[in-house]
């Protein structure tokens, strides 16, 4: 999480609250059922009765996460509705690179780790290569620490 907050997107922050708003409606009422027919079967040491404790715990835990992160959120800007193009490389910034050496270019769109997926496409502000990324601008050349030494890219577009 961002230090002073959790950096989303609207797509992110919407994902968030539909799992929260399935967590209370849903999920909640499911365990408190399975919870009470436990008791009403008078086996409160059982395996169903602990299971479903310990998914109430998770489930208030997740829960709690959540709030958090809906109520200390900070909207990323969606640079993919706008025809202005940004010099400078920041969150919600839709960049194409490739490799030194590559033949392929990658496209990726710089989020904040809540919503981090390289398969998708979204990369971490956090990440070594999110990090490098921020503040720079196209045609630069970056360098980034990988695990197997130093990575060097070239920023194609910025959008």
């Amino acid at each position: 999480m961002a230090p002073n907050g959790t950096y989303l997107t609207t797509e992110g922050l919407r994902t968030l609250e539909e799992e929260l708003k399935h967590l209370r409606s849903v999920r909640r009422p499911e365990i408190v059922e399975r919870i009470q027919d436990s008791k009403d079967a008078g086996e409160l040491e059982n395996a169903e009765y602990d299971e479903a404790k310990s998914e109430q715990g998770f489930i208030e835990g997740r829960v709690r996460d959540l709030e958090s992160m809906i109520q200390n959120a900070i909207i990323i800007p969606d640079h993919s509705r706008t025809k202005q193009r940004p010099s400078v490389i920041e969150l919600g910034s839709i960049v194409k690179i490739q490799r030194v050496g590559g033949k392929k270019p990658e496209v990726y769109t710089i989020v904040g780790s809540t919503e981090a997926s390289p398969t998708e496409g979204k990369i971490s502000n956090e990440s070594p290569l999110g990090q490098a990324l921020l503040g720079k601008s196209s045609n630069d050349e970056i360098e980034f620490p990988v695990p197997a030494g130093v990575q060097r890219i070239k920023i194609l577009t910025v959008r």
